[in-house]
């Protein structure tokens, strides 16, 4: 896949700071009308922004501020194929008391009504987040009764093995249960693992929508170099966070 357009204006707020806020999200009139629309759900500090900014920059940030969904859209070619790629970052969910129902705000289900894929994502090192997988899956059923439903599940932070909570063959049983493929990735440590994870989805999804004709696609994924409001937002953090670690090794 070889990005070769921007996002989507409008995504940011008017003051220009790191808060994002959820917006309509306009459709390309490509020459096949064919869109990739993914959303990214799961539990807080599971690292559903860094994965995404790890896919489109191949860099990681390691603080972000409170996450209120972010849009990320690109014009893309996939195997030679004009999509458009959509990506919507969205606030944490949470179990209920009851272990059994989610907290879910109103714009992650539109977010989940919008979307033809999903990342579903917890963090190895939080049983807890694991635990909201299946409820959750479960959340996307009930707005998505019949259908098929692209989705993967993603263990986040496979490089704090030391402080892991959640053995890799759990995860791999609760995908199959689910209908989809698992992925162990780090965010911080290995670009690739995301990449593959992002590159499967797609073509679920292409597949979903007719694209694919049953088929598995082949071929890489190819980033160009993003230009739009969200990554200029990214460089300013980038600029802050060396900004930060100077200031820090001039005062030892």
């Amino acid at each position: 896949m070889r990005l070769t357009g921007d996002s989507a204006p409008g995504t940011m707020n008017s003051g220009g700071s790191g808060n994002f806020l959820l917006v309509p999200i306009p459709e390309y009139p490509l020459l096949d009308n064919k869109t990739v629309k993914i959303v990214v759900l799961g539990a807080s500090s599971v690292g559903k922004t860094a994965l995404i900014v790890r896919f489109l920059t191949k860099r990681f940030i390691g603080d972000y501020e409170a996450n209120t969904g972010a849009l990320y859209s690109r014009k893309v070619s996939l195997d030679g194929e004009e999509v458009s790629l959509q990506i919507q970052d969205t606030p944490c969910v949470a179990l209920q008391d009851d272990a059994e129902g989610l907290y879910c705000q109103e714009q992650i289900n539109r977010s989940i009504y919008w979307a033809d894929g999903y990342v579903l994502v917890f963090s190895i090192t939080d049983h807890n987040s694991y635990q909201t997988i299946q409820p959750l899956y479960q959340h996307v059923r009930r707005i998505h009764p019949s259908g098929n439903i692209p989705v993967i599940l993603v263990g986040n932070k496979s490089d704090l093995l030391r402080a892991r909570q959640v053995p890799a063959d759990e995860g791999e049983t609760l995908a199959t249960s689910l209908g989809g493929v698992y992925f162990e990735a780090s965010a911080r440590e290995n670009h690739e693992g995301v990449h593959a994870a992002f590159l499967h989805l797609c073509q679920e999804v292409i597949r979903a929508l007719g694209g694919g004709n049953g088929e598995k696609r082949r071929g890489g994924l190819h980033l160009a170099r993003p230009k739009s409001p969200n990554m200029q937002e990214l460089k300013r953090r980038f600029r802050q966070v060396l900004s930060s670690k100077v200031k820090s090794a001039t005062t030892l």
